[in-house]
């Protein structure tokens, strides 16, 4: 493995792509030269500061990878990234993070919180940095933590059972690093994680399907139409003449060339199809993690819905409590009129 560099940073950094094996390949790299984490991290966040927008989330997969795999070799890493990420997740929502880059950071910011990579109170900050309406004032947060701790024990055992019970999904790599093997795990669901196509993009890709090679039943037609001597061999033996053979001749590349084409389709209709499979799993995973936002969403305002109910009922009871002016006795019925002021100074 080439040693370190600025320079050879820089490059790396400027061929760096999305692919998993991108990623993961400079990954090791700058694990294998931790002792320049300093020097990465400053040069990561220069770098970040140039690239394209599109481009930006991809650096942020490389130190999601570079965080979560060097912990077990030493925290430098976790360190000096967590000094810059408030900055680079600020660059990017003021560059303007459409809603699936959002999305995927939130993700990245979810397993950084369910593995303990980072504080709740750095979660927190960098989830503000990405969208100023994730913060939480003190007061909810408080009796949150309050509220759903001694009032529901059974809460607590059955999230760490489904914890438990969860399989986790990782991938290796091996490469090589001064001669020698070593495997790269990756602990994330996904590395990197896709961006979930948006509804319509996911509908016309669907969509495309429907007219793919394999529902396209005059091709296929064609094909079961052929006569048995294009492809069984012994028939050759039936020809008669060479009129006949260079008659067989002419159908056989004719169903040679209608195979190929086919088949070609079919490659396509394949490749498309995984990509298909990618987006919906994509599509799933956002899906999954809105849930759990709205559903964090809906909890925080039945709290408060709760309280107004409350404020509700205390404020029926008291006005029912009041007593009904109209039907209080006349007082004044039968009583000599005050004095007025002249007549008490008369006196």
């Amino acid at each position: 493995m080439a040693g370190f560099t600025e320079n050879a940073l820089i490059r790396k950094l400027q061929d760096l792509n999305s692919s998993q094996q991108s990623i993961q390949t400079l990954s090791l790299w700058l694990i294998h030269h931790r002792k320049h984490h300093a020097a990465v991290v400053k040069t990561w966040y220069k770098e970040l500061l140039k690239v394209k927008d599109s481009k930006q989330l991809t650096f942020m997969y490389l130190a999601n990878d570079v965080i979560q795999n060097s912990k077990k070799k030493g925290p430098e890493y976790g360190k000096e990234f967590g000094e810059v990420l408030v900055d680079a997740f600020k660059l990017m929502a003021k560059t303007g993070i459409n809603t699936k880059t959002k999305h995927s950071l939130h993700r990245i910011l979810g397993i950084w919180e369910e593995r303990g990579v980072y504080d709740a109170n750095k979660i927190q900050e960098y989830k503000v940095a990405v969208d100023p309406n994730d913060a939480i004032p003190s007061k909810v947060s408080k009796r949150k933590s309050i509220d759903t701790e001694p009032k529901d024990p059974e809460k607590k055992p059955k999230l760490e059972s489904r914890e438990k019970g969860e399989k986790r999904r990782y991938s290796e790599t091996k490469v090589e690093v001064d001669g020698k093997i070593e495997t790269h795990i990756t602990l994330s669901p996904k590395t990197p994680p896709g961006d979930p196509p948006e509804p319509e993009e996911l509908i016309k890709a669907l969509l495309e399907l429907e007219s793919s090679a394999s529902s396209d039943e005059a091709v296929r037609e064609r094909i079961a139409s052929l006569p048995p001597e294009v492809s069984e061999v012994q028939l050759l033996s039936k020809l008669e003449d060479k009129e006949a053979a260079l008659n067989l001749s002419t159908v056989v590349n004719s169903a040679v060339e209608l195979l190929a084409d086919y088949n070609l389709r079919l490659a396509d209709e394949l490749d498309k199809r995984r990509k298909v499979a990618g987006m919906l799993r994509d599509f799933a995973q956002a899906q999954r993690d809105l849930a759990k936002h709205a559903e964090a969403r809906l909890e925080e305002y039945n709290i408060k819905l709760q309280k107004l109910y409350a404020v509700k009922a205390e404020v029926k009871s008291h006005i029912e409590s009041l007593p009904d002016v109209s039907r209080l006795p006349d007082v004044t019925g039968g009583l000599a009129p005050l004095p007025s002021a002249g007549d008490l100074f008369s006196i």
